[in-house]
């Protein structure tokens, strides 16, 4: 079992890299599995629509999750209610259209569990999400409610990400961060078999201030006169991991960096 795991998609760019490359990457690779937050995937950088989610699906996405940016295009409310491979935080304040946890069948047959996790430093909108992973694990069970359980962590600090990987490690098969947009260099299997990243990194434009136009955001600190944040609009680069499974324990024998793109350093 083999799963790709890709970062937040940021405006245009990174919607336009999906299309591109998505396909020919999951047979080259042999990926089973795809999930892709796209919280960031809307023409403006932020939320995502309808039509942006039924792409990323016929591109070969299995699931997409979200963050604190889920709500921004006001659609996404009630089409999340009739979607259920697009994901909100599991520990967002209820009532909250959606679901944050879900199970799915893979191409070869395993029930994929995604739980789809977000930060409280700096965060709003969200119950404590350790009391909140801490009552997901009680009630289901690696290899018993499925047989492989993807944690998409959307946080801001490396600290609160890193902790609820240990919190989940030998619990989950992958335990990935998203939201700060940059690949984090710490790829690797935790003592109990969990496959982490403290961060997938972002799929979009790097020459850019986290997947923004640079020079917009650089007048913006230095308070000067200043645009709403948009996206740049250069070619998108690919940012996330691959795994793969043990299909007896449902954890991971390997876990790799995926980057395909133009800025950074291609690992495929």
């Amino acid at each position: 079992m083999r799963i790709l795991f890709l970062g937040d998609v940021v405006g245009p760019s990174g919607c336009k890299a999906i299309e591109e490359n998505l396909k020919y990457q999951i047979i080259k690779n042999k990926i089973d599995f795809v999930v892709v937050n796209g919280e960031n995937a809307g023409e403006g950088g932020v939320g995502i629509t309808e039509k942006i989610s039924e792409d990323f699906f016929n591109y070969g996405v299995d699931v997409i999750t979200t963050g604190n940016h889920v709500w921004d295009e006001k659609e996404t409310a009630e089409y999340i209610s009739k979607e259920n491979r697009l994901l909100r935080p599991h520990n967002l304040i209820s009532p909250s259209p959606g679901k944050g946890f879900e199970i799915y069948k893979s191409k070869n047959g395993f029930k994929i569990g995604v739980l789809n996790l977000m930060g409280n430093i700096f965060m709003k909108k969200c119950e404590n999400v350790f009391e909140s992973a801490k009552k997901f694990v009680l009630q289901n069970t690696l290899k018993k409610n499925y047989d492989f359980l993807i944690v998409d962590f959307h946080g801001e600090t490396t600290s609160e990400k890193m902790a609820i990987g240990h919190f989940l490690d030998g619990k989950a098969t992958l335990v990935i961060g998203t939201h700060t947009h940059v690949p984090t260099n710490d790829t690797r299997i935790l003592k109990n078999g969990t496959a982490y990243q403290t961060d997938a990194g972002m799929c979009g434009d790097y020459d850019s201030v986290i997947g923004m136009n640079k020079e917009n955001s650089i007048n913006k600190f230095f308070r000067l006169e200043a645009k709403k944040h948009f996206p740049a609009e250069g070619k998108g680069t690919l940012s996330g991991v691959i795994v793969d499974c043990n299909d007896e324990t449902g954890l991971a024998n390997d876990i790799s960096s995926f980057i395909l793109g133009v800025d950074l350093k291609n690992t495929n």
